[in-house]
């Protein structure tokens, strides 16, 4: 656990922490021109700049308004142009129409981002004790909120320059990962039985992960790596794509609408293969993890390899046993590593399991209950973080969630089966 999403944490440390993952987000936009920041590839992908200022109106709206008395905002129409999704608090800029926003300028929003760090690290020297505890509790969001848009910032923008006829790189100093071979499938008996599931100890988690309640497993086995390029295109190869029997209804009408053939970001050069990566596009490991699935195409090639998705409360227990480390965000790489035994970082696991409320779930009372507990329609569940997670913002009970057709983000297949 990180030190700031302790409910020991210092004024000191909070505020010391605050200015540094404040900064993480500024340090990812270093290597951007300034033309970069405007691009909106598609309504689920936003441009950088509204990136830094969206993170920025969530200090404001929910730490310095309520916390600060008289505060000025910062400009009167940023709350309306920097609210994403909150309808209790207002109106706010369409989410397809984001990279129309010209104005306010990047300078402009820089200039923001320094109003609101310079308050909020005095409101985190200078808060009465009373009001500490709550204070301390709704910043630690801010950050989990900041570092939730610091991952999205990647995936984001390796859509945005995906669809540049240039396939311009992010960072073409990025390096290959050296070739390896894939080690050969295993697999790990899971445990029949009761268990709990959910937020467990007293730091922070968010308010979908509870609560911890007991689920029963009947026995299975989780595959001890995740899918590979090579095994992908094994499926593909074999006709993956032609054969309806292997599709969920819903899967087989949106690839046939939208003529999906390959992953996200495979491009095909005659016999050969290339990925888009945030280094520019770049062969095809057959070793490295395939990723940018979506749910239709992991639930497909499951059938096709005669197994299936594993359920999110499989994934948990495992993850619980597991130490947090592995492909997590790391300037150097920003792409899946070819490995053995990988269970936290490089992709974002699709598991069998809708996203839905656990037994005893209630949402926060106000806006804030709007963060999480909405969106528990037409969703699955993804487990495990990926290559552009911040270490600190995982643990085993966070839940994502994204929409079956979604894949541009950083998501991959770990293969499962009953036992």
């Amino acid at each position: 656990m990180s030190d700031y999403q302790s409910p020991a944490v210092s004024r000191e440390r909070l505020r010391e922490d605050f200015l540094r993952i404040r900064h993480q987000s500024v340090a990812a936009c270093r290597p951007l021109a300034i033309d970069d920041y405007q691009l909106q590839s598609m309504p689920e992908a936003s441009p950088p700049k509204w990136h830094l200022g969206h993170v920025t109106w969530f200090f404001e709206t929910f730490l310095l308004q309520p916390f600060v008395r008289d505060y000025p905002a910062f400009h009167p129409q940023f709350h309306y142009l920097f609210n994403s999704y909150y309808n209790t608090v207002g109106p706010m800029q369409p989410r397809p129409e984001r990279g129309l926003l010209s104005r306010p300028t990047v300078e402009q929003v820089y200039q923001y981002r320094a109003h609101v760090d310079a308050a909020m690290a005095a409101l985190i020297e200078g808060c009465e004790e009373a009001q500490w505890p709550a204070l301390r509790a709704r910043v630690t969001l801010g950050l989990n909120h900041e570092q939730q848009h610091q991952e999205l910032f990647y995936m984001d923008l390796k859509h945005h320059f995906s669809l540049n006829p240039l396939r311009p790189a992010y960072r073409a100093d990025l390096p290959q990962p050296p070739a390896a071979e894939a080690a050969p499938l295993g697999w790990i008996d899971g445990a029949e039985g009761l268990i709990e599931i959910g937020r467990a100890g007293d730091g922070f988690a968010y308010d979908n992960e509870g609560a911890r309640h007991p689920t029963y497993l009947t026995p299975y086995r989780l595959a001890d790596r995740l899918t590979t390029n090579g095994e992908y295109l094994e499926f593909i190869q074999d006709g993956g794509y032609d054969q309806a029997d292997l599709w969920l209804a819903d899967g087989w009408a949106h690839i046939q609408r939208n003529g999906w053939r390959h992953p996200l970001y495979w491009i095909e050069q005659g016999e050969q293969w290339q990925e888009f990566t945030l280094g520019g596009p770049r062969p095809l490991d057959p070793a490295t993890p395939v990723s940018h699935i979506s749910y239709y195409e992991a639930d497909a090639f499951a059938r096709w390899a005669d197994k299936r998705l594993p359920r999110e409360a499989e994934l948990e227990r495992e993850l619980a046993r597991r130490p947090l480390e592995g492909n997590l965000h790391d300037p150097k790489a920003l792409h899946p590593r070819p490995g053995h035994g990988q269970w936290y970082g490089d992709l974002w696991e699709w598991t069998a399991s809708p996203y839905t409320a656990y037994p005893g779930f209630s949402p926060p009372a106000g806006a804030i209950g709007e963060y999480n507990g909405k969106f528990m329609c037409n969703q699955m569940v993804l487990r495990g973080g990926c290559c552009v997670t911040p270490q600190a913002h995982l643990r085993p009970s966070y839940r994502n969630f994204f929409y079956p057709r979604d894949r541009w983000m950083f998501s991959g297949i770990r293969l499962a089966e009953d036992v």
